[in-house]
C-alpha cells in the first residue's frame, strides 16, 4: 500500500491525530442514536468513513465557522447515505443547532437520509443516486478555476461500488483534460455494496489503474488510521496543481461493530434501544 506520506510528520500531527479520533468516535455514537430516531439507517456506511469524514472536519479542509464563505472547501457527499454521520459534526461547527439533531427525518426538520443542499447549511450537494458526485465536483471544481480561488478544494467522497457507473469516467476524463488539480475523490474501499462484494457483483478492481488510466495522481491510505490519514491528506500537492488526486482509503464496511463488518445484512438497518446499548459498549473498544 501506498500512502502519501510517512509518519514522520505525526509529531506534528499529534493533536490532529487526538482529534481524529475523537471525531470517529463521535461520528459512530451520534449515528446509532440519529438512526435510533429514524428508526432506519446506514449504520455500516458511515462507520466505514467515520475517520475519513472525522479527518476533513478536523482540519483537512479548509473552511470557517461560517458556511456561507466562498472560497472554503466544499464536500460532495457522492454516497449521499452517510448524511447521517455528517449532521454532527455540521452542528459541531454551529451550521446548524444541536436541537436540530434530535429531531433527524422527522416532519418538517431539514435533515434527512440524504442530505439537501437548500435546507442544510454545509451541505454542497443534494445527492442521493449514487455516481453523480465526481460530476459535480469537476464542475464546482473548474468554477473555482474560473474565480480564482486558487486555494480551494473541492473534495468528493465516492462509495466503491458506484464506480461501476460509467458517469464516474466521464467526470475523470474532463478532470484531468481540464487538468483540476483542485479536485480530490476519496474512494471509501469499503469493498461491498448493496448486494454485496464489490468483486464479486461487479468488479471494480483496479481502482488505482482506472484512476491513473486517467490522468489522475492516485495514493493509497488506511482509511481506519487516524495516524495515515493525517499524514496522507495534510501532505497533498496544492489546488493550484495541474493533476487531480485520488485517495483509495481502504477501509471495513460496519467497522467497529463486529456482527456489521462486511454482512450484507446491515447495508440498512435498525437497532432497538437495547442492541444499541450493546453496540455502543462494543464501540468502545474500539
Amino acid at each position: 500500500m501506498t500512502q502519501a506520506a510517512a509518519i514522520p510528520s505525526l509529531g506534528a500531527n499529534a493533536e490532529l491525530v487526538k482529534n481524529i479520533q475523537a471525531r470517529a468516535a463521535m461520528i459512530r455514537r451520534e449515528t446509532i442514536r440519529l438512526i435510533g430516531v429514524a428508526k432506519s439507517g446506514h449504520y455500516t456506511s458511515v462507520f466505514s468513513a467515520a475517520e475519513i469524514l472525522a479527518a476533513l472536519y478536523s482540519g483537512v479542509m479548509r473552511i470557517r465557522d461560517d458556511p456561507s464563505w466562498p472560497e472554503r472547501d466544499r464536500l460532495i457527499l457522492s454516497k449521499g447515505h452517510v448524511a447521517v454521520g455528517v449532521y454532527p459534526l455540521l452542528a459541531e461547527r454551529g451550521y446548524i443547532a444541536p436541537e436540530v439533531l434530535d429531531q433527524y427525518t422527522r416532519l418538517g426538520n431539514p435533515l434527512g437520509d440524504h442530505p439537501d443542499m437548500r435546507r442544510v447549511p454545509g451541505i454542497d450537494f443534494s445527492s442521493g443516486s449514487l455516481g453523480h458526485g465526481l460530476s459535480v465536483g469537476v464542475g464546482m471544481a473548474q468554477a473555482s478555476r474560473l474565480r480564482a480561488y486558487d486555494q480551494t478544494r473541492i473534495w468528493v467522497l465516492l462509495g466503491d461500488q458506484e464506480l461501476n457507473e460509467g458517469q464516474v469516467w466521464e467526470a475523470a476524463q474532463a478532470a484531468s483534460h481540464f487538468r483540476l488539480g483542485n479536485v480530490c475523490a476519496i474512494v471509501d474501499r469499503n469493498q461491498m455494496g448493496l448486494d454485496g462484494r464489490t468483486e464479486e457483483v461487479m468488479s471494480v478492481e483496479p481502482i488505482r489503474g482506472r484512476f491513473e488510466a486517467f490522468g489522475w495522481r492516485v495514493l493509497e491510505v488506511d482509511g481506519h488510521s487516524p495516524a495515515a490519514l493525517a499524514a496522507t491528506l495534510t501532505h497533498l500537492p496544492a489546488p493550484t496543481s495541474p493533476q487531480p488526486l485520488c485517495v483509495i482509503a481502504q477501509t471495513i464496511k460496519g467497522k467497529g461493530l463486529s456482527y456489521m463488518e462486511l454482512s450484507r445484512a446491515w447495508h440498512l438497518g435498525y437497532l432497538a434501544p437495547s442492541d444499541a446499548k450493546q453496540a455502543l459498549r462494543e464501540l468502545e473498544q474500539l
